[in-house]
């Protein structure tokens, strides 16, 4: 099986990021600020808590664009709030030719856009659906893979569109891949990106949007109440989360590496073939010699390895984790189900990966 998973930044690289985050931090606020839980309410001076606002400005640093805000409802909260702030005239949003993801989709329900779709892979495909669609005005781009055969860059997208159509407004979908890769949307010329803080270790139901501030400000208009708006003490703990997630996640990008070169040098039997993919963080996708993956995936929850996401790496994700192939992969061929197994390390060494499964496969075996 062919696939193009995104390239993940090495351990190094990580390690400056976390660097460079801190940096942004102690040139955005006092030593005191830092050791203390922020402060609640809608501050008469921004209207909002004055550390939510630090930290915003923090981030807008960091990332090096316009302006930055957190929102709540997680990375769909952040997509949903960016398409909001950009919807003018026509509510068509081009997207890739892919299953759209679920959440998305509800948000396109939500706020009654209709999709067209062409395939970001061919670049010749992208002129067309510009040129045939003259009022399309948006574009939503997901940077991870959708399908195993995606291969397109995302910076090249971008750059294309902007040379045919310079005035559309871009929107990345960047979760899972924030903190992973060199640059994200908004870094590579979108408009903005939008992502989870739950997936790099923040707390719960916070997302983040990045990047022209003409946009985030009707954002921020849009969330005037107190309630609606992230307090300061959870833009503290999404922050703290922040700093230690780019280490975290080329560590476990690394592991993905090993245990791929590990399983395809016949380190453990009955595995005909490892392929890492972004699905949509990146792992391991296993096939297996026999038609034994539901098995071995109920051996491996019972040998510690964990049998769902809760916020696809999460802070609560730190046992690696076992589970079936996408719901793309299961439709386009029953047999993928059977046969294919997902794995992500998470927090993991590959030994501990490379252990549950061979253990695993023997109990299934067993079963037989």
């Amino acid at each position: 099986m062919k696939a193009y998973p995104l390239q993940s930044i090495t351990l190094e690289q990580a390690t400056k990021l976390q660097f460079k985050l801190v940096d942004a931090i102690t040139r955005n606020l006092s030593g005191n600020e830092v050791l203390t839980q922020g402060d609640l309410g809608v501050n008469p001076l921004r209207n909002q808590p004055l550390m939510t606002g630090k930290i915003e400005k923090v981030l807008a640093d960091f990332f090096g664009v316009e302006d930055a805000c957190l929102v709540l409802g997680s990375g769909t909260g952040a997509i949903r709030d960016g398409l909001h702030s950009m919807i003018e005239g026509s509510r068509q949003i081009l997207i890739h030719d892919a299953p759209v993801y679920s959440t998305t989709q509800s948000t396109f329900d939500q706020l009654n856009m209709s999709t067209v779709v062409c395939d970001f892979n061919d670049p010749q495909a992208i002129k067309e659906a510009l040129i045939e669609n003259d009022n399309l005005d948006l574009c939503l781009i997901q940077t991870t893979r959708q399908q195993l055969g995606d291969s397109y860059d995302l910076a090249s997208v971008i750059q294309l569109l902007r040379s045919i159509k310079p005035e559309i407004s871009i929107l990345t979908d960047d979760n899972y891949a924030a903190m992973k890769i060199e640059k994200i949307g908004a870094q590579c010329g979108a408009d903005l990106s939008c992502f989870s803080m739950f997936k790099l270790l923040g707390p719960e139901g916070v997302g983040c949007v990045i990047g022209k501030s003409k946009f985030i400000s009707k954002i921020r208009k849009a969330h005037y109440s107190g309630g609606s708006q992230v307090q300061g003490h959870v833009a503290l703990a999404a922050l703290r989360g922040l700093i230690y997630a780019p280490v975290a996640l080329a560590i476990s990008a690394q592991q993905v590496e090993l245990i791929a070169n590990e399983l395809n040098s016949g380190r453990v039997t009955g595995i005909e073939e490892a392929v890492i993919v972004n699905a949509q963080s990146k792992v391991v996708l296993v096939k297996l010699n026999k038609p034994i993956a539901k098995h071995v995936l109920t051996a491996s929850h019972a040998l510690g390895a964990a049998p769902y996401p809760v916020g696809a790496e999460s802070k609560y994700e730190f046992v690696p984790m076992f589970y079936r192939v996408s719901g793309t992969m299961a439709t386009s061929d029953p047999e993928f189900e059977n046969y294919w197994i997902r794995i992500n390390p998470m927090r993991s060494g590959a030994e501990t990966v490379l252990r549950i499964l061979e253990e695993a496969l023997k109990e299934a075996e067993e079963c037989l």
